[in-house]
């Protein structure tokens, strides 16, 4: 008697797996690619919406210009832009000394801004400046100063 062999794929599977049962590995390196795709796409969404946060701040401000006016005095020009008029940011500007000490700093608020609004900022100093850097400025849902 002749046995006809089939020479598709799916009947030697099909053969196979009657034969020999269902091979474990196929199964386990399903799951495995199955979870890790899952794992690849949730991790890739997680960073995409990092990145959107990230490059779409509340609140950025610029130092624009300061002068150092005399040994207890400096003023400092700021650009501040805000995402949204209603947002309310506190924006910090300090001064430092030649020591790279911190001798004065000046918070100020900002809120309702349509655009890009330069703003002059006196800051006390305890001792002559030489330098005024901008910290940055915040809002409740952005807590790191930009």
């Amino acid at each position: 008697m002749i046995r006809r062999v089939s020479t598709s794929p799916d009947d030697r599977r099909q053969a196979l797996a009657e034969r020999y049962g269902r091979d474990r590995r196929t199964v386990r390196r399903r799951r495995v690619v199955v979870a890790s795709s899952v794992l690849a796409v949730v991790g890739l969404g997680w960073l995409a919406w990092v990145t959107w946060a990230a490059a779409a701040p509340q609140a950025q401000s610029r130092l624009e210009t300061y002068e150092v006016v005399d040994a207890r005095l400096a003023t400092a020009t700021v650009t501040v832009q805000l995402s949204d008029p209603s947002v309310e940011a506190s924006c910090l500007v300090r001064a430092t000394a030649a020591d790279s000490s911190v001798v004065g700093e000046q918070s100020f608020p900002v809120t309702g801004l349509t655009g890009p609004r330069r703003v002059g900022v006196e800051i006390r100093t305890e001792r002559e400046a030489t330098n005024v850097e901008n910290v940055g400025c915040s809002t409740p849902d952005q807590p790191r100063p930009r």
